[in-house]
């Protein structure tokens, strides 16, 4: 076990200890949280009595088990209505999942990661790995790619800085020397793909959402099966992807989204 970083605020320390009890996504028990945590056992107990004390996390006693608590939900609701895109694109994307029958994804980018803040499953056949909440990598997912190709150049270049290249699949970029050619290509027909990049049998099409003065704002992506789908056949959603995220994008301006 790793000793806590020195010059870690307390507040830090904490942020650290939430993102470690939600990423068990279930009720979890002390041992469990001590064999991943960075911290001494006692530091950990302090800082997980102090969140449950202020109800950030709750405790069940019965159980002896943490879980985020209600004010940490309700939190994370208020920052979901005023800092997502998701309410504004919801009702956009489920008309979207109708009409093609297909999983839709709605996503944004955070420090270089594809963070997914919505997603419609109109078909029970096709499952994906990401759900809202969920960070993926940007360099290997059509949403992640969608983005990335209509940044400014200081914001690419931060954000090519922060990929792993970690090849998840045969088709995975390993590098930016395979990757920039083809956000060229995406930035000059508007439209990105995931050719099993990120995961072996799913493939997907993706448009990045804009502001009326350019500015990337997110992504929607459709995500399908190899055994329903082809790349060439994903080519049918083309047109009703476009509409629904320049929809999207005209409402988030005209709601004065912050970009």
């Amino acid at each position: 076990m790793n000793s806590a970083p020195t010059g870690s605020g307390t507040v830090k320390k904490a942020l650290v200890v939430l993102e470690l009890v939600a990423s068990f996504e279930r009720p979890v028990k002390f041992p469990e949280v001590l064999e991943k945590s960075e911290f001494p056992r006692g530091t950990l107990y302090r800082l997980l009595k102090t969140l449950a004390d202020e109800q950030m996390l709750a405790f069940n006693p019965e159980d002896q088990t943490y879980y985020l608590g209600m004010r940490l939900i309700r939190l994370a609701h208020t920052a979901w209505k005023n800092a997502s895109l998701a309410p504004i694109a919801r009702p956009f994307i489920e008309s979207l999942a109708a009409e093609v029958n297909e999983t839709v994804h709605l996503a944004q980018i955070d420090s270089g990661q594809v963070l997914f803040i919505d997603k419609i499953r109109s078909a029970d056949r096709t499952e994906t790995l990401a759900k809202a909440g969920k960070v993926a990598p940007a360099y290997c997912t059509g949403v992640g790619k969608a983005m990335l190709a209509f940044m400014g150049h200081k914001r690419l270049e931060l954000a090519l800085h922060q990929q792993a290249y970690f090849k998840y699949t045969p088709t995975t970029h390993a590098s930016p020397d395979t990757l920039i050619p083809e956000l060229e290509e995406i930035r000059g027909d508007g439209i990105a793909y995931d050719r099993e990049e990120h995961e072996q049998g799913t493939i997907s099409i993706a448009a990045p959402i804009l502001s009326n003065n350019g500015r990337v704002l997110g992504a929607v992506s459709i995500a399908t099966s190899t055994v329903h789908h082809s790349l060439e056949s994903l080519q049918d959603f083309r047109d009703a992807l476009l509409k629904t995220t320049k929809e999207i994008g005209a409402e988030a301006t005209s709601w004065q989204f912050p970009s």
